[in-house]
């Protein structure tokens, strides 16, 4: 297993806690992305433009990982109101122009910051895996 970060990414806010990448063989694994910064969501409350920030940190460590978004497999996507998902499909239709990944959408009561809106976690193939 490698840990894989990049530097457009922010790092956990406590070392130790998990990793924002891990590459296990040819897989790679993406720990939720969303828009938090320590002075509050990267657009606001806005939900389009935070799933735009939580799919550009998604493709920044894809890249890292030696893949792309067209190497994902499966989406977890985590909503704060399920009626924002046309907002978060408007976002994803804007970085997935290949085959769709499987996903799945939830509703949750809340994610770990204050303001998020939106978290996205991913996992996929690396496509020349040596």
């Amino acid at each position: 297993m490698t840990r894989v970060t990049h530097s457009d990414v922010p790092e956990p806010p406590r070392a130790g806690m998990f990793s924002n990448a891990r590459v296990i063989g040819s897989q790679f694994f993406l720990s939720g992305m969303h828009a938090g910064t320590p002075s509050g969501p990267i657009g606001g409350s806005d939900t389009y433009e935070q799933a735009k920030e939580a799919f550009r940190r998604v493709a920044a460590l894809c890249e890292a990982c030696g893949a792309g978004v067209d190497d994902i497999v499966t989406l977890r996507i985590y909503v704060t109101d399920v009626a924002d998902k046309a907002a978060v499909g408007r976002a994803r239709g804007e970085v997935f122009t290949g085959d769709l990944p499987c996903s799945t959408l939830l509703e949750v009561c809340a994610l770990v910051e204050p303001g998020l809106t939106v978290e996205i976690e991913a996992q996929g193939f690396i496509p020349t895996f040596h």
